[in-house]
């Protein structure tokens, strides 16, 4: 197909022989337990060992205040000197504090530098206290920044690659606070349906009540299913969790068409309808050419001046377009095998989804990202 982009065709269902028709998923595919989650932590702090690439204290007051304050806990006034070093930088320190993690559990953190440093590869972040939502300090971060990225400077030139201003540290943080959940004890649960829908959130309440054999669930509303715990599990709701989050499960969706303008990018769902409806699509092509001349006095003429006359070519060509019908009723490759067929390009194929879409014969919602 022309054009430099390309057009992604993501079908939901593929319809290929001896396949089945759905595709089904498990419940914990589809569903998160509520009161089961992450929580984000931030915490500001201070990576020291840097060669040369940190912040300049002159010019970022924070990290001056933050590296007197450090020092002055430690016993050493440095209040009134004039600091100028570039060795160290501020960052902001990020980890998702997972469920059920317990006391002395390590999790990963996130280093990105605040101020003008240039690079943070071979620092070591100072000891970081990470905060909840709450203002309480739920973990404490210390280790080496491990940089993907990096940065080379000359005197005339310079080269990146990456972000050398973020960096990873594993196992980087201590939780030293937990988040109290007893889920055991628990004597119902909703499901939160990642993607809300009526026809998904029936089907899961139906495989749950037939796996227990009991009216167990209920839907309350397309995005959650609220469980009870049967008797038969009765203290042991992980049991009853474990039972029903391998069931499977065909979801569905609403028909959409996901559009990115900025890369051509065109995601489509094999629920795609299109109404009986004529496309033709030309182009048209304007070229205008400057080619000037220079137009220069007679050999020993007393008067005139050399002059550049301007020389402009302009023409147009309008590629011949031909109406291509697409009967009412097709499904998705029958559309795209009518759009490849007149050789349209990704940018002009975007604009004729969203004419059909505006004609009403696209039975489809259109995202444009």
């Amino acid at each position: 197909m022309p054009g430099k982009y390309f057009v992604l065709l993501l079908i939901a269902t593929l319809s290929c022989v001896g396949a089945p028709a759905a595709a089904e998923s498990r419940i914990k595919d589809l569903a998160d337990i509520e009161g089961v989650r992450e929580n984000m932590l931030i915490g500001y702090g201070l990576v020291v060992g840097l060669d040369g690439t940190g912040d300049r204290i002159r010019n970022t007051p924070f990290t001056r205040e933050s590296l007197v304050s450090m020092l002055e806990r430690m016993g050493v006034n440095i209040r009134s000197e004039n600091l100028d070093t570039d060795n160290i930088a501020a960052v902001m320190v990020t980890a998702n504090l997972p469920a059920f993690a317990t006391q002395g559990t390590h999790v990963d953190i996130s280093v990105s530098a605040l101020g003008d440093a240039e690079s943070l590869r071979g620092g070591v972040l100072l000891v970081t206290p990470l905060y909840g939502a709450d203002s309480e300090v739920y973990a404490v971060a210390q280790g080496s920044v491990a940089v993907s990225g990096f940065a080379a400077r000359g005197d005339a030139a310079s080269i990146t690659r990456g972000v050398p201003t973020n960096g990873r540290i594993a196992n980087g943080a201590v939780v030293e606070r937990e988040l109290i959940f007893d889920i055991a004890a628990q004597d119902s649960i909703k499901l939160a349906l990642r993607n809300p829908d009526f026809t998904t959130a029936r089907r899961i309440a139906d495989a749950i009540n037939g796996k227990l054999s009991v009216e167990a669930s209920s839907v309350i509303d397309p995005g959650t299913v609220r469980i009870s715990r049967p008797a038969a599990f009765a203290g042991d709701m992980v049991a009853l969790i474990t039972a029903i989050e391998g069931l499977r499960v065909d979801p569905d969706h609403s028909a959409r068409v996901v559009i990115d303008e900025a890369s051509g990018v065109i995601v489509m769902g094999d629920d795609v309808r299109v109404s009986t409806v004529a496309i033709a699509q030309g182009s048209l092509t304007v070229s205008i050419s400057e080619t000037p001349q220079v137009s220069q006095p007679s050999p020993f003429s007393e008067r005139g001046s050399t002059v550049v006359v301007p020389r402009t070519t302009a023409g147009v060509d309008e590629a011949p377009a031909q109406l291509q019908l697409v009967e009412g009723g097709v499904r998705l490759r029958d559309l795209i095998d009518g759009l490849n067929a007149l050789g349209v390009p990704p940018r002009d194929m975007i604009a004729i989804l969203q004419a059909i879409k505006t004609a009403g014969a696209l039975q489809a919602d259109i995202e444009v990202m």
